[in-house]
């Protein structure tokens, strides 16, 4: 309930502007700008307004907590002033962990990959020593799905489209190696990135309130769905092009 509850009570805690989005879960809270021209005025502004709110609201914002990170493609881009609050810089970072997942300003899995697997190794010690005791490779199957997939594949329709070869190559040795110590064969990261993404663009699809439901629309034919264009590899490997395809090369 503390998520809903948080969510509730801070409903009135919105983006003035167009350009910017403020994403909040439980106690967390996430402005996100989009920057034009290099007017960076309603991305400040922005932050500006939610320190007030939290004043008036007799909420305290952490500033010592609080980090920025910047994602700017640009070849010759200028320096970014950096933000403060209450007279106190925001510590800019090239990488932070929201949600459980690593985001980096170049939007490269590698660091969030590499937590993962590294999590996941650790919960094989626990696998190896339920197969010592001689548990049986039902128990051993259930323990990997909910103690080891669940971590491998957290968020995986986000980030795994753009994974590199080996980072992908990494989690797939962890399951291999469970698979070896529970005796029984376990589904690959591949086949669970492609299912997931069919059931979150099923749940997109019936549902027209969704934001990005306008995103996934049928050809005249009425079996098909219209490809995204795009024009990077970036874009091509994400979420939606991919659920787009995905769809196509299962009817």
């Amino acid at each position: 309930m503390s998520p809903f509850l948080y969510s509730l009570f801070t409903h009135d805690c919105r983006p003035a502007d167009g350009s910017d989005t403020i994403i909040k879960f439980a106690d967390d809270t996430t402005v996100i700008g989009l920057i034009s021209d290099n007017d960076e005025t309603a991305y400040r502004e922005e932050v500006d307004r939610l320190a007030e709110w939290c004043d008036t609201n007799n909420l305290l914002l952490n500033t010592k907590k609080t980090k920025e990170l910047i994602v700017d493609y640009r070849r010759n881009a200028d320096p970014h002033p950096p933000i403060y609050i209450k007279g106190t810089a925001v510590e800019r970072v090239s990488s932070f962990k929201f949600l459980g997942v690593h985001i980096s300003e170049d939007l490269i899995w590698m660091t969030n990959c590499s937590k993962l697997v590294k999590k996941a190794h650790q919960r094989l010690f626990f696998l190896r020593t339920l197969r010592k005791n001689h548990l049986s490779s039902d128990i051993l199957v259930n323990f990997y799905r909910c103690t080891i997939e669940s971590i491998l594949t957290n968020c995986i329709t986000v980030w795994y489209g753009n994974c590199s070869a080996s980072d992908r190559k990494a989690l797939q040795r962890v399951v291999k190696t469970a698979q070896r110590i529970a005796g029984a064969p376990l589904p690959a990261i591949k086949d669970i990135y492609r299912k997931r993404c069919l059931k979150r663009a099923g749940k997109i699809i019936k549902d027209p309130s969704y934001p990005s439901h306008g995103l996934f629309t049928l050809l005249p034919s009425g079996r098909r769905y219209r490809s995204l264009r795009t024009k990077t590899t970036r874009y091509r490997n994400s979420f939606f092009p991919t659920a787009v395809r995905l769809l196509n090369s299962a009817t």
